[in-house]
């Protein structure tokens, strides 16, 4: 059975919106010059999806009012560098040039940039655990097999959606081992191989793994400096029919950026209008650092509740160890996912539940001590890539546990292989995007005790100039 996918057409009004004053690259060259290295960059961004066709050359000429010529020599300087692919009978499509992969012998790594994560609570943790080896004697006198989750966990966690302003019964809550696991059991319910799942680039990583794995291919919209591009979204919707959307309005995984309220509402008139079956992921939710977010993307919805399926973890807020998560979502929703649930796993750990009940119990205790220790190891972050790394430049993201930050050049895999070789573990910018993309970032979370995150910037620092061949910038003084 075939499973290619129909190519994307890129929308010409809305790529000349992307493309921005173009021109201004075209002021020491010719005009095509400019034109090419301003979809280049689109490309390598992600902001243009890989092995989309690219308008006619009369009709983006006609929409950037150049001449067609212009767009003609701007199209074959992409094809001569790899960046199109020409296809007889049809419009060209966007690629990536083929480079060989580099060998990476790496050191033992010192420390890591891997996981955006803070430690445990350890008092509250161990106090939690102690209290759950009392909760969990009701249930030694059966199996201990709970497909949906203990009671007390899932009304916990309902009063949690009760309190956002999103009226929710425990029997609309599954617990899950954590929330990727919850994303597996989703995609294993609603997804076939070769069906799409409509992603923002960049998105979590993790995602885009159980996605590909689950034999889907994932289908980029890029976020821009200021957040969702809802024109973008609904076209790309429209034209690719995906079974699934995946989307991170809270403290975005890796930008950090948050969906205000009025775009949560018009987020929910396309879900609505498309019909499109979507998982929200509020992993991060609690995470905020200068304003909380709005209430749940599933509380706009005006009809059609049932196409919104909300997954949430203890991993980031209290701690990845408990590998506890749950999915929100309307009864049938749940019923039908537990109804497949035991061709997977028999049940999330029912001591590690009890524990997570203990602590959302005292979440408004614990949650503001973790989110200002984020806040002051993020300004510490800031201040040591201002002065080891001042050509960087960070996202505007104000929330979440990582800076997405923006390279001078797109070098992000070669920086990943140049840190790996001194000890530090770092993934590249294309990990969390589609195809390739994304070379020109680098996510770097500051989740990491202050010594850890000096020596990790000074690693950074020594590895950006042994791929880019500068020298260390001058000693300033940087105020915290």
């Amino acid at each position: 059975m075939s499973l290619e996918v129909p190519a994307r057409t890129l929308n010409v009004e809305l790529l000349a919106r992307e493309l921005g004053n173009w021109r201004t690259s075209s002021r020491s060259g010719p005009a095509y010059q400019g034109l090419a290295d301003a979809l280049r960059l689109l490309i390598i961004d992600g902001r243009v999806p890989v092995g989309a066709r690219v308008p006619s050359e009369r009709a983006l000429a006609d929409t950037l009012r150049v001449s067609r010529t212009t767009v003609t020599a701007a199209y074959t300087q992409l094809q001569e560098d790899g960046y199109l692919v020409a296809r007889r009978g049809a419009r060209s499509t966007t690629a990536l040039p083929v480079v060989p992969a580099a060998r990476i012998e790496p050191a033992a790594p010192s420390v890591s940039l891997a996981a955006a994560a803070l430690s445990a609570p350890a008092a509250a943790v161990m106090e939690a655990f102690t209290e759950a080896t009392r909760d969990v004697t009701p249930y030694l006198h059966a199996p201990g097999h709970e497909l949906v989750g203990v009671p007390a966990l899932r009304q916990a966690i309902a009063e949690r959606y009760c309190e956002r302003g999103l009226p929710t019964e425990p029997d609309e809550i599954m617990v899950t081992t954590g929330a990727l696991h919850a994303i597996g059991l989703i995609l294993t319910t609603y997804v076939q191989p070769g069906d799409r799942v409509l992603v923002e680039q960049p998105t979590y990583h993790g995602a885009l793994s159980s996605i590909t794995t689950a034999g889907a291919r994932p289908v980029p919209v890029a976020l821009t400096e200021s957040g969702w591009d809802f024109d973008a979204l609904r076209n790309a919707l429209h034209q690719m029919s995906p079974t699934l959307a995946y989307l991170i309005p809270d403290n975005q995984n890796p930008t950090g950026m948050t969906m205000p309220a009025a775009d949560r509402n018009q987020l929910a008139r396309i879900i609505t209008e498309t019909r499109t079956r979507t998982v929200i992921d509020e992993t991060i939710l609690d995470m905020w650092l200068d304003e909380p977010p709005p209430g749940p993307v599933a509380g706009e919805m005006t009809s059609r509740r049932d196409l919104v399926l909300t997954v949430g973890s203890m991993s980031k807020s209290f701690w990845g160890g408990l590998r506890v998560g749950w999915i929100r979502a309307e009864r049938a929703t749940i019923a039908t996912i537990a109804a497949l649930r035991p061709s997977i796993d028999m049940g999330t750990a029912i001591l590690e539940q009890c524990a997570a009940a203990r602590l959302l119990a005292r979440r408004d205790e614990l949650l503001p001590e973790r989110r200002e220790i984020l806040r002051s190891r993020r300004a510490y972050l800031q201040s040591l890539l201002s002065q080891h790394l001042p050509d960087w430049d960070p996202g505007p993201g104000a929330g979440g546990m990582s800076l997405w930050v923006r390279l001078p050049a797109p070098m992000s895999t070669a920086l990943s292989a140049a840190a790996s070789r001194l000890g530090l573990d770092l993934p590249a910018g294309p990990r969390f995007g589609v195809d390739g993309t994304l070379e020109r970032f680098v996510r770097v979370p500051y989740a990491l005790p202050e010594e850890q995150l000096s020596e990790a910037v000074e690693l950074l620092a020594r590895a950006w100039r042994s791929v880019t061949g500068l020298s260390a910038p001058e000693p300033t003084t940087v105020v915290v």
